[in-house]
C-alpha cells in the first residue's frame, strides 16, 4: 500500500508535524509506503512530485483548516480532523482503508465533521507561558485546529514574556460563548468579566486540545464581576508554583536588562565605572544600581499580584523592597510575595465590611494592612533568617571547590533537558535566575543552565544532519529550525523529536546537557544576562570566558547529535525514503 499522509493546522506547523509523524509510523508498522504532504500558510499547495501523487493507493488527509486537495483528485482519499490523528493514528488508517472513496474536486477543501460556523460556539481564548514561545504558540495551534474541526469559531491571543500578540478586542470577547484560559502565568480576566472561563495549561491545551474544549463547553462557570476568584473560571487550580512563574516572567526583563547593561559597563574595563561621572560608572549605576534594585521587588510584587489581584501589588513589592535591602536576596523576596499575596487575599476574602466602606477595601485597607503584616514579619521575623541563608549559599556558591561546580552544573544540565519548558526545566531556569539577581556569585551557574538550555534543540539539528538517511525531509526541516532555535536557547525546539521518540531523546539530552554544565562550571564560565544563547556573546564581557563557553555548548551539543544518530532506529524512515 502506498500512501500519502496530508497534515495542515492553522497557525503553524508543529501540530501537522507531530500528526504527520504518528501516521507515518502507523502506516510503517502496517509495512505501508507513505510520503508525506504538510501544509503551513507558507505551503499552501501540495509539493509532491505528479508520478509520487500518480502511484498512491490512498490519501489521509488530517486538516483543521480549509485546505486545497485538487492535487488528489480521483484518488481513494479519507478526511479526518488533524487533533484525531494524534491519540490513535492506526485506527485512522484502518477506517481510511476501509472508508476512503475517490475525490471531487472543490475549490476549497471543509475538514470532515466541521460544521457551519454558525451552527456553532465562538470562542476566545488565551495561551501564555513565562519564558519561552514554542509552548504558547503550539498550545494554540492546537486549540484552533481542535475548534475548528469540531465546527466551533475560534480566536486565541499569545502571551508570552514578550506580551500580548494579536490581542482580542472587546467585540469578540463580548460575542464569545466561552473564555478558555491556557496559561502556566497568571493574566488578568478582568476583561472576561461576566463571561463563562475555564482554566488550564498549555501543557493541557497542547496534549489534549479536544478534551479541552469540551471540558470549556460543559464545565465553565462565570467570572464574577471584576473580582478574581482563587478558583474563579473552573478548570485548574492555581497554585504556588504558577505564582512564582508568574513572578519571574515579570522579573525577567528586569535581570536580562540590568545584567546586559552591567556587562556592557565593563567594555570600557572590569573597574571603570569605579570612576564617577564616566559612561561606565553611569551604566552600572542604571544596571546594578537600579536594575538589580528593582528585581526582587517586581518578583514578590507579582508574586502577590498573581494571588491576590491588584490589592497585593503594593504589599508584594513592598515586601519585596525589605527583603532586598535586608540582605534576604531572593528567597526572601519570595517569601515576601507568598506571604503578601495570601495575607491580601484572606483580608479580601474574610474580612467583614460595612457597605460603606466596602469600597475602600482594594485601595485602602486591603494594602494597609497587608503591607502592615508583611512588612513587620520581614524586619523582625522572616528578614534576618532568609539573610543567613542566602549568605550562606553565596558564599557556598563564591568557594565551592572543582568537584562541587562540576556537581552542581551537571545537575543543573540535566534538569535544564529532561522536559524542555516543563516544571524541572523551570525549576532550574528560577534558581539561575534567582542567584544572578543576587550578583557575581550566581553568574557560574547561569551560564551552566543557560549553555544546557541550548544544546537539545542544537543537538537535534546536528541528528538530523550526520543521519540524515534516517529522518524523513520534514523531519529534516524541523532539524534545521530546531538547530537555530537552540541557537538562541530556545529548548522547545527539540519538542517535535522527544514527543516521537521519548524514551531515546530524554536520556540522550540529558547525558549532553549534563557535560555541558559540568564544563560550564569546570572552565569557570560567567554570564551576567540570562537570556539570549549565542548572540550575547557579541556584547564584550557579557561572557567572562567566551571560547571555553562556545567549546562546552559544541561539545554538549555533539554528544547529543552523535549520540541519538546512533540510536535513532532507521526503518520508518527507509521505507519513506523507499516509496
Amino acid at each position: 500500500m502506498k500512501l500519502i499522509i496530508v497534515t495542515a493546522c492553522p497557525q503553524g506547523v508543529a501540530t501537522s508535524f507531530l500528526a504527520a509523524r504518528a501516521l507515518e509510523r502507523a502506516a510503517q508498522q502496517k509495512g505501508w509506503e507513505s510520503r508525506t504532504d504538510i501544509r503551513s500558510p507558507q505551503q499552501p499547495l501540495s509539493s509532491l512530485p505528479e508520478d509520487v501523487i500518480a502511484s498512491a493507493d490512498l490519501v489521509v488527509a488530517a486538516t483543521g483548516t480549509p485546505t486545497d486537495l485538487n492535487a488528489y483528485a480521483g484518488k481513494r482519499l479519507y478526511q479526518v480532523p488533524v487533533t484525531a490523528a494524534l491519540p490513535d493514528p492506526g485506527t485512522i488508517l484502518d477506517q481510511a482503508e476501509k472508508q476512503a472513496e475517490p475525490y471531487q474536486p472543490t475549490e476549497v477543501s471543509e475538514p470532515e465533521h466541521a460544521t457551519s460556523g454558525n451552527a456553532g460556539k465562538r470562542i476566545v481564548a488565551v495561551t501564555a507561558c513565562p519564558t519561552g514561545v514554542a509552548h504558547t504558540f503550539m498550545a494554540a495551534e492546537a486549540l484552533t485546529a481542535a475548534a475548528t474541526a469540531a465546527g466551533h469559531q475560534i480566536r486565541v491571543e499569545t502571551q508570552g514574556s514578550v506580551g500580548a500578540q494579536d490581542p482580542l478586542t472587546a467585540e469578540e470577547i463580548e460575542a464569545a460563548d466561552v473564555v478558555i484560559l491556557a496559561c502556566d502565568i497568571e493574566v488578568d480576566p478582568s476583561r472576561f468579566a461576566g463571561k463563562r472561563l475555564w482554566r488550564t495549561s498549555t501543557g493541557s491545551a497542547l496534549k489534549k486540545p479536544g478534551p479541552t474544549i469540551d471540558d470549556a463547553m460543559t464545565n465553565a462557570s462565570v467570572e464574577e464581576g471584576q473580582k478574581k476568584a482563587t478558583s474563579g473560571g473552573g478548570g485548574e487550580k492555581r497554585g504556588p508554583y504558577k505564582h512564582l512563574l508568574t513572578g519571574v516572567s515579570f522579573m525577567l526583563p528586569m535581570v536580562v536588562a540590568g545584567g546586559l547593561l552591567i556587562a556592557l559597563s565593563f567594555v570600557f574595563g572590569i573597574d571603570a565605572f569605579e570612576e564617577e561621572g564616566t559612561l561606565a560608572a553611569a551604566l552600572m549605576q542604571i544596571g546594578g544600581g537600579t536594575a538589580f534594585q528593582l528585581m526582587i521587588p517586581l518578583l514578590a510584587g507579582y508574586i502577590a499580584w498573581s494571588i491576590a489581584d491588584r490589592p497585593g501589588l503594593a504589599p508584594g513589592m513592598i515586601g519585596g523592597y525589605l527583603a532586598s535591602t535586608l540582605g534576604a536576596g531572593f528567597l526572601g523576596g519570595i517569601i515576601a510575595g507568598f506571604l503578601a499575596g495570601y495575607v491580601a487575599r484572606f483580608i479580601s476574602q474574610k474580612l467583614p465590611m460595612p457597605e460603606s466602606v466596602e469600597s475602600l477595601k482594594p485601595i485602602l485597607i486591603i494594602p494597609l494592612l497587608a503591607s502592615l503584616v508583611t512588612g513587620l514579619a520581614m524586619i523582625y521575623v522572616i528578614g534576618e533568617p532568609a539573610a543567613t541563608l542566602m549568605d550562606g549559599l553565596t558564599n557556598f556558591l563564591e568557594s565551592m571547590g572543582t568537584t562541587n561546580a562540576i556537581l552542581l552544573g551537571g545537575i543543573l544540565g540535566a534538569m535544564m533537558c529532561f522536559d524542555l519548558g516543563g516544571p524541572v526545566n523551570k525549576a532550574a531556569y528560577t534558581f539561575g535566575v534567582g542567584l544572578l539577581s543576587e550578583g557575581s556569585g550566581g553568574s557560574a551557574p547561569m551560564a551552566a543552565i543557560m549553555a544546557s538550555g541550548m544544546v537539545p534543540a542544537i543537538g537535534m539539528g546536528v541528528a538530523s544532519f550526520i543521519a540524515h538517511t534516517k529522518f524523513a525531509e520534514a523531519e529534516r526541516q524541523a532539524g534545521r529550525a530546531s538547530f537555530v532555535l537552540g541557537l538562541c536557547f530556545i529548548s522547545e525546539g527539540a519538542i517535535p523529536f522527544m514527543a516521537k521518540d521519548p524514551l531515546r531523546v530524554i536520556p540522550v539530552c540529558m547525558v549532553g546537557g549534563a557535560i555541558t554544565g559540568a564544563l560550564s562550571m569546570l572552565f569557570t564560565v560567567k554570564l551576567m544576562a540570562p537570556h539570549g544563547g549565542l548572540f550575547v556573546l557579541a556584547i564584550p564581557n557579557a561572557v567572562s570566558a567566551v571560547l571555553p563557553y562556545v567549546a562546552a555548548i559544541a561539545i554538549g551539543s555533539l554528544v547529543i547529535g552523535f549520540g541519538y544518530a546512533m540510536i535513532k532506529t532507521g526503518k520508518a524512515e527507509v521505507a519513506t525514503a523507499s516509496s
